[in-house]
């Protein structure tokens, strides 16, 4: 019979303070830290933070550029206010005026002509606050100077 076969396995160099002589075994965080970064990168790619909401916008043809414009509501956003019909609204106003429109005329053709000077951000929010009354027919048009 072979004497190594049968024999105990080493002991581990004992640390001090340890009564019965045995050190405890490193454990290597190399693995842990492996699956902690792919599960940071798999949280990564498959989480949103951003609320992405989209506005419809239709480009026009060039036939219906020419079309006539009779019976619209323009609605011009400049830096200092929202216009319609020469009279200077707030947004809430307009929204109310757009939904008594609606109420009449449902397929009511609305124009929204932005200034120049008027953020891209302000007129997002007013297309977006005429779409949520339930205009339908949206148009944005341009100063034909540019």
């Amino acid at each position: 019979m072979n004497p190594h076969v049968c024999a105990p396995p080493p002991r581990l160099a004992s640390k001090a303070g340890d009564p019965r002589g045995r050190r405890r075994p490193l454990i290597s965080l190399t693995p842990l830290i492996d699956v902690v970064f792919i599960l940071l990168v798999f949280f990564m790619l498959s989480s949103s933070f951003l609320d992405w909401r989209s506005i419809t916008l239709d480009a026009p043809a060039r036939a219906a550029a020419g079309s006539s414009v009779e019976g619209a509501l323009l609605v011009e956003i400049r830096p200092e206010g929202i216009r319609v019909s020469g009279e200077t609204l707030a947004l809430d106003a307009l929204a109310e005026r757009v939904a008594m429109r609606l109420e009449a005329k449902p397929d009511q053709r609305i124009l929204l002509k932005p200034s120049a000077g008027v953020s891209l951000q302000e007129a997002v929010r007013v297309l977006d606050r005429l779409a949520a009354t339930g205009a339908a027919n949206l148009s944005l048009i341009r100063d034909g100077r540019r």
